[in-house]
């Protein structure tokens, strides 16, 4: 095993983080989840014995607030709180400049400024060698609106960060999915021929899970990757390569 290191996982109560959080605990790390649901939080901290912290990762106030709660030194961040909020708000109607403004914006609050806003305030607190592992997502190369372009933008946002942060030793990666079910990502949007259609583009012809995509974190996040930064790692099934 791994000497015992300290990390964070935003967005930590379901789905990949939950998932993280879990791979992280087992192997014998102090971690501690963060998300806005205090209630969500709290249920799958205590099933992971792991520590939590509830704040709004998008609203800078509330990271600072949360300061204080979060560990003194960091060892790995794993920036997972997101999602695309297209999928729980209506349809912008055609024409609609103010929605359509308004849906840009969240997808980028929910996407860019959680992982902007949480690396920065805890970047002092970084140990040298650190690992930051971000989840993008494979709509960064093939689309989908809002939500695609947010993660390009993280895409950006990850090489300048291993960029800078490189001289201390600290990389910097994205781990990308493609269609990941048990999650609450979809929140009930899609159809069975939605997935099958887009399953049909990876080589394995399934879905991932978040297990699968926490294991790739895992790997990222190794003290032995050290030589592996400002990447992103498509976990997908062969889906972005099928392209």
């Amino acid at each position: 095993m791994t000497s015992k290191r300290t990390v964070v996982v935003t967005g930590g109560g379901t789905g990949i983080g939950a998932a993280a959080a879990e791979l992280f605990a087992r192997s014998g790390h102090d971690v501690t989840i963060t998300g806005r649901r205090a209630d969500v939080l709290a249920a799958t901290a205590e099933r992971l014995g792991v520590a939590h912290v509830a704040f709004d990762a998008a609203d800078p106030a509330a990271v600072q607030a949360a300061l204080d709660q979060l560990p003194a030194r960091v060892d790995v961040l794993v920036n997972n709180a997101g999602g695309n909020t297209d999928r729980r708000r209506p349809a912008v109607v055609a024409g609609d400049l103010a929605g359509l403004a308004d849906a840009w914006r969240a997808n980028y609050e929910a996407n860019v400024l959680t992982t902007v806003l949480v690396t920065e305030a805890l970047k002092p607190r970084l140990t040298d060698g650190a690992r930051l592992v971000t989840i993008g997502s494979i709509a960064a190369k093939q689309g989908s609106g809002s939500y695609g372009a947010a993660k390009a933008a993280l895409e950006a946002w990850n090489v300048e960060t291993a960029r800078t942060l490189g001289g201390r030793g600290i990389t910097a990666n994205i781990v990308a999915p493609g269609v990941t079910l048990d999650t609450e990502f979809f929140a009930g949007t899609v159809s069975e021929d939605w997935v099958a259609a887009r399953v049909s583009a990876a080589f394995n012809r399934r879905p991932g899970t978040p297990g699968e995509v926490a294991e790739a974190v895992f790997f990222l996040a190794r003290p032995d990757s050290g030589h592996l930064t400002g990447q992103v790692v498509h976990v997908n099934g062969g889906a972005y390569a099928a392209r």
